[in-house]
């Protein structure tokens, strides 16, 4: 793992600045500590940058990018950068090798440059394994590809210039550039307040995100930059009746063993020790469980403990660490430690977040780095696989029973009888949120969205009267709605699509940024989540709808799958939520909260910054206070508030802060220099 940046000049004969890369390198110089490159190709008006993580391949001069192969004046050099990983990387060295191509390096990296030489772009990507973010020039077609994982499970961000395009990986590496506007759009604060973002877009003005599965490329035509954005994946989810009927309940458990145990295996490999994330869930301890059954020596498996016990799940994470003789690390947390740090770990989240468990998680991977590791497995994506979330078994009780087998309907009607608070009563009533564009595309309004849908119409009071006045008649759920592929929801059963739908939105825009990447590599740690391998993807979409969700219980297919390795109070477990105990749950949490609240959300803070209405504000704090408002509605607060914290905190560090000069001083600091072309030519 790994941080880049780059320029693309409109002009050919408009030479890069290497200071000027060297900085963007800098300023990310938490994504890659162990080394920095930069390599300018002058007469072609591009320059790449490289913040380097070793994890493959440890010798910093052979392994050093960005790689750049040819020779100068042929008119054919290709110039790579790459984040992240690519897994079964030794079998295709090994095949490219047999087949005469010559490596220069034992990186993993090596083989995205290889297979680009030797078969184009298009037929590289299917042979890609893992998570990456990467930048390619080619000299001769005089194109820059900007690709990004399946899944985005790395970032990859870029914007337009008068000078020309330039891209990175995190938003900061962008703003480095002097030339970037640094500005919040009214819709992009608005999706901030209510914690969903529009796929594929950010808060800032003209800044995009290379949608995951997706690429763009980027050509010079009449003295400008033409951009074509494409894609080469999808979570695609076959249409009813088209899966495999003849596959039974036993094949597909073994399907999905398969799959994952393969999936584990290859993302033990690296040249330093890998770890796991260890919560109480079915997920980390189905992860460790496969770990440690293909390693020699005891896994390493980190747990974070909560001193609330409705929150705290290390008692089944203990469990299922004695079981596996791993070596557990349990870091415990109270609310003393959580605000405190939410300025830093915004800073790398690049925004707003609902809930403090993005500090917890900032946390843990820091001191995963203070005891020396850099690597661990993680669980995210089970749940998006195999239908783990209340949202995804609420839209099955409401929409998905039609399609079922008879016997299978007769339990679920059972089932919707039952006096269940998921799906009856008034809180399924008033929680209800019927949004007619995502109708139009889904059938029905994802339980997943609805929660933050729900908070729309507390947004535009919250806002400054300039912002409110720009989203009048503005609809959130259309803007959603607008990304989403038809093609990919036509035909599909309810929980499919519910899947789908959080998959682009929530995987993407949430879990995976601040509370993956983002969290991470802030302490330099790469996180490596072996649920999202496109191989167990394409084994979890054959799985029907009721073995993913059977009766009562979520992930059915998995859990079965994983059955002889999970503890049995585990086995038996439904469901927990893994979140940070709320602000008003703890007084000393709460205090926190104040304290940065005096300070980002006083009056004058407030009127600085001129994005938030001070009577709004204030309104929803009295709101909050009030003795007769529920505890529900305040967990919703909560979120507002840390939401409304969030957009002040970003606009101090990212706005009114001389970022550019930030970076330069960053790399002074670090002695990074433009003195030595950092790259290797391959």
């Amino acid at each position: 793992m790994c941080g880049i940046g780059g320029v693309f000049s409109t002009r050919a004969d408009q030479p890069v600045d290497p200071q000027l890369l060297v900085n963007m390198a800098a300023i990310q110089e938490h994504r890659g500590p162990d080394g920095f490159g930069y390599r300018t190709l002058d007469a072609s008006g591009v320059g790449f940058c490289h913040a380097r993580l070793s994890i493959i391949d440890l010798n910093e001069t052979r392994a050093r990018q960005p790689f750049l192969s040819g020779e100068p004046g042929s008119g054919a050099r290709v110039l790579m950068a790459h984040n992240g990983e690519f897994y079964d990387f030794q079998r295709i060295r090994a095949d490219l090798t047999a087949r005469g191509v010559r490596f220069s390096s034992k990186s993993d990296s090596e083989i995205l440059l290889r297979l680009y030489q030797q078969q184009g772009l298009k037929a590289t990507l299917p042979q890609l394994r893992g998570e990456f973010a990467f930048a390619i020039y080619d000299e001769a077609g005089d194109v820059l590809h900007l690709v990004r994982d399946r899944f985005g499970i790395k970032p990859q961000y870029w914007t337009m210039t008068p000078q020309g395009l330039v891209f990175g990986s995190e938003l900061k590496v962008l703003f480095a550039h002097p030339a970037v506007e640094r500005r919040f759009t009214s819709e992009g604060l608005f999706h901030q307040l209510m914690q969903t973002m529009v796929p594929g877009t950010t808060a800032f003005e003209g800044i995009h995100q290379v949608p995951p599965g997706h690429g763009i490329s980027v050509r010079r035509r009449n003295g400008s930059l033409q951009v074509e954005t494409w894609k080469y994946w999808d979570m695609d989810f076959p249409r009813q009746g088209e899966r495999d009927s003849t596959r039974s309940e036993a094949d597909h458990i073994e399907a999905i063993r398969a799959a994952l145990l393969e999936a584990v295996e290859l993302r033990m490999v690296a040249d330093v020790p890998v770890g796991c994330y260890l919560s109480g869930g079915i997920d980390s301890c189905s992860i460790l469980g496969l770990a440690a059954a293909v390693s020699q020596s005891p896994v390493k498996a980190f747990t974070i403990g909560f001193d609330d016990a409705r929150y705290d799940e290390s008692p089944i994470a203990k469990e299922m660490a004695e079981a596996t003789a791993a070596e557990q690390d349990v870091m415990r947390l109270s609310g003393k430690e959580l605000y405190g740090w939410m300025e830093r770990t915004l800073w790398h989240t690049e925004r707003t977040i609902y809930n403090t468990l993005a500090v917890a998680k900032f946390l843990m991977s820091r001191h995963v780095n203070q005891v020396n590791y850099k690597v661990v497995m993680t669980g995210e994506g089970s749940d998006e696989l195999f239908g783990g979330y209340p949202a995804f078994r609420r839209d099955m009780f409401l929409h998905g029973l039609q399609d079922l087998p008879k016997q299978e309907r007769k339990v679920w009607e059972g089932l919707l009888q039952q006096s269940n608070a998921l799906v009856q009563g008034a809180m399924l009533a008033a929680d209800q949120v019927d949004d007619p564009d995502l109708d139009a595309v889904v059938g029905f309004t994802p339980s997943c969205l609805q929660p933050w849908l729900a908070c729309a119409p507390l947004v535009p009071a919250l806002l400054a009267d300039a912002h409110r006045q720009a989203l009048s008649g503005y609809s959130p759920g259309k803007a959603i709605a607008k990304t989403l592929d038809p093609e990919q929801l036509e035909g599909r059963h309810a929980l499919d699509k519910a899947q789908y739908v959080w998959i682009k939105t929530m995987l993407e825009g949430q879990i995976l940024t601040w509370g993956g990447d983002r969290v991470d590599m802030a302490n330099s740690m790469e996180a490596r989540p072996a649920f999202l391998d496109h191989h167990l993807a394409a084994a979890a979409v054959q799985v029907p709808p009721e073995l993913r969700i059977k009766g009562k219980t979520e992930k059915y297919v998995l859990r079965e799958a994983m059955a002889g390795l999970l503890p049995e109070v585990l086995y038996k477990r439904e469901k927990f939520a893994f979140m940070a105990p709320p602000a008003h749950t703890e007084p000393e949490k709460w205090e926190q909260m104040k304290q940065l609240a005096n300070d980002y959300l006083s009056d004058e803070a407030i009127e600085a910054a001129g994005l938030l209405s001070v009577e709004g504000v204030r309104a929803l704090f009295a709101r909050h206070d009030d003795p007769s408002t529920t505890d529900a509605d305040r967990v919703q607060m909560d979120a507002m508030i840390n939401h409304l914290l969030g957009v002040q905190m970003l606009h101090r560090m990212f706005i009114a802060a001389d970022v550019p000069a930030q970076a330069r001083a960053k790399a002074d600091a670090l002695g990074w220099h433009p003195a030595r072309e950092a790259a290797v030519v391959c």
